[in-house]
């Protein structure tokens, strides 16, 4: 089929579904490998990311050593991404109506739910990020509102992000398009300036951690900025893909989805990390401000950009997560609602000292639960389905849906793989410090002991389902 033809693009307007959970129609399915390279670049372009860079330098490692673990954490956790991206292009289905499948119709709920909390939950850190940088700006200018003047510019930054987000994909796609490039070449001016005019430690050793203690650092680090990083994007993969046409080749997306995501979290990672070791704060409008001085204003003013890129994901993904759970309500509404708890969360965090601890706890958290939901519907598409799924059984009214209400064994490998990551890992937060961790002398392998635990264990108890599964999906579906 030519996506690209006028009547397809016509069709492609006319067609309201994306604020819907429907199928996305292979005749409105006109985003190009270019679009989803700058949705998922956008959504990257962010001061959180120079931020997570910095959070390694401040928990004591090298320069050396936050690099590498940024870039091999997040080779392995986007390689992955991309996978959840092709399940959108196949199936033309948001990612946790796909969850349908594997979990069943109402067995859904668990994930969707928690990602609906997570989306939120990012929605308001990226909005802090954001406050803390314009504060810092007036700060460069003289202003001083104190708390009063932060709460004021959340109200303002989320309503932009909420309106966006509201007018549904082609707003969002839109928005990163004519943005993203510009704010590249701002990045780009700001990356040369701070690596040819500040005096950057290239050579930093950290807090001289050796042995033992040096990677207990990197494991947790790993978790927080490297791998957990990537898989972070797991669950909303395929809520952007599925606008992408089959007719493109497989590869052509995965590169460009990949390589969207790749290219900003490690350049911003290793400026944040660089601009620490003159610093040594993991306060991001601080760190800025300190290493660019005046220069901070214009840059301040462009890099806020990324935040808002980020946030119009989370609070569409929210919506769609919420229709999801079978509420009853207008997707725009839901991102108006997703936008008042958002607001409500940032403004507890505005009162948080300890940003690094509340950081790292944060993605720690985030990766108990979705390294074993990302292995199930792997398995699940991948290997039990095929990636043949019977698209209208996903659609099918709760009490009466052909996939069943829950699907136990797909359940019970998301819980047995949550239990699992919990007691592999080791945290900031000592509520996030399991026994097996710290049998393994305080080293970090949540993410690849939730994985496998849930991926085995679901292999194992869906494997009868495999073996039918030919009488339950027709082909092509």
């Amino acid at each position: 089929m030519a996506v690209t033809t006028p009547s397809s693009e016509s069709d492609a307007h006319s067609w309201g579904g994306e604020h819907s959970l429907e199928q996305v129609p292979e005749q409105a399915r006109v985003s190009t490998a270019a679009h989803q390279f700058w949705i998922w670049a956008g959504a990257n372009i962010a001061p959180i990311n120079w931020v997570l860079g910095a959070l390694g330098v401040v928990l004591g490692l090298s320069l050396t050593d936050v690099i590498l673990v940024l870039v091999l954490g997040n080779l392995i956790g986007m390689a992955v991404f991309g996978f959840f991206v092709l399940m959108g292009q196949r199936t033309g289905v948001t990612q946790m109506v796909l969850s349908r499948s594997a979990f069943g119709r109402r067995g859904a709920y668990l994930p969707t739910a928690i990602q609906f909390c997570i989306a939120t939950g990012w929605c308001a850190i990226n909005t802090w990020i954001v406050l803390d940088l314009v504060t810092s700006l007036f700060g460069e200018l003289g202003i001083d509102g104190g708390t009063g003047l932060k709460i004021a510019v959340v109200l303002v930054i989320m309503l932009l992000q909420v309106l966006i987000a509201a007018y549904g994909f082609r707003a969002i796609a839109t928005f990163e398009k004519w943005t993203v490039p510009v704010t590249l070449v701002v990045l780009l001016v700001m990356t040369i300036v701070a690596w040819t005019q500040i005096d950057i430690d290239w050579g930093f050793a950290g807090a001289g951690l050796h042995g033992a203690d040096r990677l207990s650092a990197m494991s947790t680090v790993m978790t927080a900025i490297g791998v957990g990083w990537g898989i972070s994007w797991f669950a909303y993969a395929s809520d952007y893909s599925r606008f992408v046409p089959r007719s493109m080749p497989a590869g052509k997306l995965y590169r460009a989805s990949v390589f969207g995501q790749f290219l900003p979290v490690i350049w911003l990672g290793v400026l944040g990390a660089t601009l620490a070791t003159v610093s040594g704060d993991v306060d991001p409008g601080q760190l800025i401000v300190n290493s660019f001085g005046g220069l901070a204003i214009p840059v301040l003013l462009l890099v806020i950009h990324g935040p808002i890129a980020t946030n119009i994901l989370n609070i569409y993904s929210a919506s769609v997560c919420a229709l999801t759970l079978d509420i009853k309500v207008d997707r725009k509404i839901v991102a108006y609602v997703v936008g008042v708890f958002a607001t409500a969360f940032t403004v507890w965090l505005v009162f948080q000292n300890d940003f690094a601890s509340s950081l790292d706890g944060w993605l720690a958290s985030m990766v108990t639960w979705v390294a074993p939901w990302g292995a199930v519907m792997l398995v699940h598409f991948y290997w039990i389905a095929r990636q043949r799924i019977d698209i209208p059984a996903l659609y099918d009214e709760p009490g009466r849906s052909r996939l069943g209400d829950y699907r136990w064994d797909a359940i019970a490998a998301f819980l047995v793989g949550i239990v699992a990551t919990w007691f592999f890992e080791f945290g900031i937060p000592t509520a996030l410090q399991g026994p097996g961790a710290k049998m393994l002398g305080n080293v970090d392998l949540s993410w690849l002991a939730g994985a496998l635990a849930a991926g085995v264990v679901y292999a194992v108890a869906g494997s009868r389902r495999r073996a039918t599964w030919d009488l339950q999906a027709p082909v092509g579906r």
